[in-house]
């Protein structure tokens, strides 16, 4: 991976996630320049299955001012995702499980300067899960500290 543009820190901490895929993005060319100019939010995106195809729904991809009226394109618009057909079928059959979902974890600029989105099979996690995982942080943080203390 490359460059990491946005990050959906928000996945991590309300799913757990199954399997990684990478994926490559249908994009114009101002939503390219948006990207690199790092006005991107991925937290409240989600992918959905649109006639066989994945799509990636409600990602923000801001406009720049510099960018014509002619060619500035949706902030949220729908953008579909380039991956094999063999991973979209793993996808559909983990969707069509209970309670798995397919969430964007961040987006980059790969070794050949073509931006990718990281997703992921993802499993939602209950609010005792969250907790547990909020006490480990707190003790991993505790512990770190002691052990800089006592240096």
């Amino acid at each position: 991976m490359g460059e990491t543009i946005a990050k959906n820190k928000k996945a991590y901490f309300d799913y757990f996630l199954e399997e990684k895929f990478e994926a490559g993005l249908v994009l114009s060319g101002s939503e390219v320049k948006g990207i690199r100019a790092k006005r991107v939010n991925l937290k409240d995106s989600f992918i959905r299955f649109v006639k066989g195809e994945a799509y990636l729904f409600n990602a923000h991809i801001g406009r720049l001012e510099t960018t014509h009226h002619y060619y500035t394109h949706e902030e949220r618009g729908n953008r579909k995702l380039l991956l094999h057909k063999k991973e979209i079928l793993k996808m559909r059959k983990a969707v069509e499980r209970d309670g798995y979902t397919i969430v964007p974890l961040q987006l980059y600029f790969n070794a050949r300067n073509l931006v990718k989105i990281q997703i992921a099979i993802a499993k939602g996690k209950q609010l005792h899960d969250k907790r547990e995982d909020l006490k480990q942080k707190d003790m991993k943080r505790d512990v770190q500290r002691a052990i800089k203390e006592f240096k």
